[in-house]
């Protein structure tokens, strides 16, 4: 997959290049029209290759949007900035997403997610279309269902995203070659239902595994379906439509079996990978290191994966890194400058906090009973940070929360540096640092990361069983991961309240920095992502601000504005 992400980059260009100085035959010739160098829906495809290519594109794409290489603000919100897991530093106030007066329809971050989904929506209707192509000669009719597939796929990720967050969207499904003001919506339960019937007729012709990492297989199709009949249910719950929404759920716990129970994927129990014999480290620790990610590596908790190649970013790939450290990372030499400073493994790398982590996710999610878990370990989750400012009276010594939280007398001073010193994940630092040597300066790391981990598909089968009334079966799942992390405490069917608080607080537990929160707290809608947004959020300004319900985002203003041929509606709470 490494190849496949970064070695088609220059054949557009030199396509083009060579098709502007191929010569003519007669001065007849030349004058005759043929936009060779023009390209449309009808001349873009010539060879399989070329559609792959495409298809390249938007693995390319994905991958941006997930790592940020660009550090795009309102990424970082899709990213969870503003939920109840991450807020903005002291120092990044004006990237606050949780002042509920600057947040309206009008917020360039609700058009540019609506707008990513159906740019790469439009990248795989053109690849769809393209499959069907007379002239294209494939190498094998499963060649050419596979890439059929990986295109529908991702059409029906992009109208599963865009479900979440937007509800129902208008159904784009072919190629547009004119401009078009009359766009529909459909309603959250036909965007679902859409992306469904796409994932179930591809189902099969996805591979159950691939010789080289990143590629799409038929597990990530598995586990969309086990989550878009979930979000399905839960919507059609919320319509009162009872019969039907469990009949959703029992589908979504069908395709959860389908992908934990199959014999493919597994979690990952015993020490494993690349350094599995350091003393150090831990299974958990072990899923987030270098050449440890893909299910290639013999990592089988692992169903989707980004590619990252430092060789490639070295040459011509600059996007093809994680700037973790640099991104979420703390700011210990500005918050704890007296105790703590520089840009070393020892601090976390050479962290901006653009985005951090709430008091929710640092500390109270691991209070009391829930503190003895391997995923508040400190290899894991590093608390622990050794004085290194000769002049501190902690040099050399491990430098109290309680100093580097308030080590003022000011509390407007502890606040704003309690934002930008806070523990440090596994998953967005190493005591490792690639290319150091080179120049490198501890803002990147240059592993694989996560699209989709068997944790989450355990926990997406756990919400069903719960939606199902099946509360026992529901903390049996979460407790799979509770069982894999050394929990003392295991959860009990008490402990599955209609909240649904244990179940996010796990995923916060499991999957930090690596859900898409806003997601999770928008498709189980009601009123948990506003609850949890005022009860949870750094900053005192969504306590005040948020003073409506929600459980959609706005239907952005831009594009309300520019359908004027047909109405649409906006979300509730968000209209003018």
């Amino acid at each position: 997959m490494k190849k496949i992400i970064h070695h088609h980059y220059t054949t557009g260009a030199l396509l083009l290049l060579l098709s502007g100085i191929i010569s003519c035959k007669s001065d007849k010739d030349f004058l005759l029209e043929k936009p060779s160098t023009f390209y449309t829906v009808e001349n873009a495809f010539s060879t399989s290759a070329q559609i792959d290519q495409a298809l390249v594109s938007i693995y390319s794409q994905l991958r941006d949007l997930w790592a940020n290489p660009a550090e795009e603000t309102w990424i970082f919100v899709f990213r969870g900035n503003g939920t109840d897991m991450y807020d903005v530093a002291s120092i990044r106030k004006a990237a606050t997403f949780n002042n509920y007066g600057l947040i309206n329809p009008d917020n360039g971050t609700f058009y540019n997610f609506y707008s990513t989904w159906y740019q790469l929506i439009a990248k795989a209707n053109l690849a769809i279309w393209a499959t069907d192509l007379p002239n294209i000669s494939w190498a094998t009719p499963a060649d050419r269902a596979y890439a059929l597939a990986q295109a529908r796929f991702f059409r029906a990720f992009a109208y599963r995203n865009l479900g979440e967050v937007f509800g129902g969207v208008p159904l784009v499904t072919v190629p547009s070659t004119t401009p078009q003001y009359n766009f529909k919506r459909s309603t959250r339960v036909e965007t679902y239902q859409y992306a469904i019937d796409e994932l179930l007729a591809i189902e099969n012709d996805l591979p159950v595994t691939t010789t080289a990492g990143g590629r799409v297989v038929r597990g990530a199709a598995q586990h969309n379906l086990c989550e878009l009949y979930l979000a399905l249910g839960t919507q059609l719950a919320a319509e009162a439509k009872t019969t039907e929404a469990n009949a959703a759920f029992a589908q979504s716990i069908a395709y959860g079996n389908k992908v934990i129970d199959g014999g493919t994927f597994s979690l990952m129990k015993n020490r494993f990978g690349a350094r599995s014999a350091e003393a150090q480290g831990n299974v958990y620790w072990d899923l987030f290191q270098e050449k440890n990610v893909n299910y290639q590596d013999g990592n089988k908790e692992c169903i989707w994966a980004i590619q990252i190649d430092y060789a490639a970013y070295r040459a011509e790939d600059g996007k093809s890194k994680l700037p973790y450290s640099r991104t979420y990372s703390p700011v210990f030499r500005d918050g704890a400058k007296d105790h703590l400073t520089g840009t070393a493994e020892n601090v976390g790398g050479r962290g901006i906090a653009q985005m951090i982590p709430t008091m929710y996710t640092r500390d109270e999610i691991y209070a009391d009973k829930w503190a003895a878990d391997m995923r508040n370990s400190d290899i894991v989750f590093k608390r622990n940070f050794i004085g290194n400012v000769p002049s501190s009276p902690y040099f050399g010594q491990i430098v109290p929360w309680s100093v580097l939280y308030n080590g003022s007398a000011d509390p407007v001073t502890n606040m704003n540096n309690r934002s930008i010193c806070y523990p440090v994940s596994c998953k967005i630092a190493t005591d490792k640092y690639t290319g150091v040597a080179d120049g490198e300066n501890m803002s990147n790391l240059f592993r694989d990361d996560y699209f989709i981990r068997l944790s989450e598909t355990i926990l997406l089968r756990a919400e069903a069983k719960q939606r199902s009334g099946d509360k026992p079966g529901a903390a049996a799942d979460v407790n799979l991961l509770r069982e894999r992390a050394n929990c003392t405490y295991r959860v009990v069917a008490a402990d599955m309240d209609d909240k649904f608080n244990t179940i996010l607080d796990e995923r916060a537990r499991e999957l930090v920095y690596e859900e898409c929160r806003w997601n999770t707290l928008l498709r189980m809608g009601g009123t948990i992502a506003v609850d949890r947004i005022k009860k949870y959020a750094y900053w005192p300004e969504a306590q005040a601000t948020l003073t409506f319900n929600y459980n959609l985002w706005p239907i952005p203003q831009t594009v309300i504005d520019t359908n004027k041929d047909e109405p649409l509606e906006q979300n509730q709470g968000w209209q003018r």
